[in-house]
């Protein structure tokens, strides 16, 4: 699974800002005749937004000293003037390194969560196998948090009796609820995936579970499938239907047609199933809203018919790979939405 970030500035860098701000002061200061002493202690404010609590405490000592330095360049040293701005200096130092401690509490309790929504992550969302029997697997996710790699996106794959089966879905919201939910559909699809004799029947079953747990608003769209031979059968639950790449003799992309769409899951579901034609070397890639609904700055949509072709050239994790990258090529490297991708392909079999 993939995951951007936005990074925090480095620490060196706030104290190279704050000390960079303390000179310039200083400098303006005692080469013009302006005597700027109470405004020192402002550059610690500048540093408490950036470093750490003891570089902070070092901007601010830094500028107290400046201030009381400056009561020999103005000639005011022991007055009461030189006393004030040296206090003034003070006490806007001790602000700035009060203000750094809170920051910095705060960022250890963000960076606590998310190692705990990541960690919740990973456990919901299981390593894919690179294949099964002969049907080759890779799977992405990709989450449009700058925080963490929290979201709603799921999916799972499973050998059972009747075939390979997997699952690709989307919560309808975002964060740790949208986690648990997924969590349970993900825990029905595995509970159930080697009991039910179709993918519909299998989604009802979720669709059943799923509706015990959450409320009357949630819900999820998802499409179930299963492998077996050169068939593959769908039920789509209120999801995007997957695309079909076949390779010989000239590569060509289409939307399979799933049927008419359903309710999501947790609604009532009642899917239609679908079977469909899966000759050796046909690749189908299932997709969450991250990956169509994505939009570049001037709010285009991603051009996924553009790219589609190259879902057939290289390994299945090289074409998820390089799909990925025109993704977030395409949009800055910013994503709007989560993304969650499944690539199968059909392998020769023994």
């Amino acid at each position: 699974m993939t995951t951007h970030r936005a990074g925090r500035a480095p620490l060196d860098m706030g104290l190279v800002v704050g000390l960079g701000a303390l000179a310039v002061t200083v400098a303006v200061s005692f080469l013009s005749g302006i005597q700027l002493a109470a405004g020192f202690g402002g550059t610690a404010i500048v540093a408490s937004l950036l470093t750490t609590v003891r570089r902070t405490g070092l901007v601010a000592v830094l500028a107290l000293v400046a201030a009381f330095v400056s009561g020999f360049r103005f000639d005011t040293f022991g007055t009461l003037d030189w006393s004030l701005r040296c206090g003034v200096t003070l006490l806007t130092g001790g602000v700035a390194v009060q203000a750094a401690v809170v920051r910095d509490r705060r960022e250890s309790r963000l960076q606590r969560m998310t190692i705990i929504a990541e960690t919740a992550q990973r456990a919901v969302l299981r390593a894919m196998p690179t294949a099964i029997g002969s049907v080759g697997l890779a799977a992405r996710y990709v989450s449009a948090s700058a925080e963490a790699l929290v979201g709603g996106d799921l999916y799972e794959v499973a050998a059972t009796p009747f075939g390979v089966r997997v699952i690709v879905g989307d919560v309808r919201g975002k964060g740790l609820e949208a986690v648990q939910t997924a969590a349970a559909v993900l825990g029905a699809f595995r509970a159930a995936a080697f009991t039910e004799p179709d993918p519909a029947a299998l989604a009802r079953s979720i669709d059943v579970t799923l509706a015990r747990m959450v409320g009357d608003e949630e819900f999820v769209t998802a499409i179930v499938g299963e492998f077996h031979g050169d068939m593959v059968s769908l039920a789509n639950c209120g999801h995007h239907p997957p695309l079909l790449v076949l390779p010989e003799p000239t590569t060509t992309v289409s939307t399979v047609d799933t049927g008419e769409p359903t309710l999501p899951l947790g609604l009532g579901s009642e899917p239609e199933l679908s079977h469909h034609a899966w000759p050796v070397g046909a690749r189908i890639l299932f997709y969450t809203d991250g990956l169509v609904e994505a939009r570049d700055k001037r709010g285009t949509f991603f051009p996924l018919d553009d790219f589609s072709a190259e879902l057939a050239e290289g390994t299945v994790e090289e074409a998820l790979d390089r799909l990925v990258e025109h993704l977030l090529d395409f949009g800055g490297r910013v994503m709007g939405d989560d993304l969650a991708l499944v690539l199968a392909e059909s392998e020769p079999r023994d």
